[in-house]
């Protein structure tokens, strides 16, 4: 199998593609444990996020270790994170550092 994401973080919710990915085939990635995969879903673009957990309306997205913004609806395992799944949610950046 063919590496064709990336997980940057253990405590990721999602992996970003480094090719397409087409609807019906697997997003694979290097995790702590192995090589493993996710079925895709949907088509997924290069260089987009594909959710390697069922999130609920609220969840945070996790990248880098970090919540990069949050559902504004479900979204299975396997589908595409986007603009319209996906909101930003402004953070106290000064007032983590202390």
């Amino acid at each position: 199998m063919k590496i064709n994401a990336l997980l940057l973080d253990p405590k990721d919710n999602v992996v970003t593609c480094v090719s397409e990915v087409q609807k019906g085939e697997q997003v694979v990635y290097r995790g702590e444990t192995g090589i493993l995969t996710v079925d895709a879903l949907e088509d997924i673009p290069y260089c987009h996020k594909v959710a390697l957990v069922d999130l609920k309306e609220g969840d945070a997205v996790i990248k880098y270790g970090e919540m990069i913004g949050k559902t504004n609806r479900p979204v299975q395992k396997g589908c595409w994170l986007n603009e319209h799944n996906v909101y930003s949610v402004p953070r106290a950046y000064d007032a983590e550092m202390i």
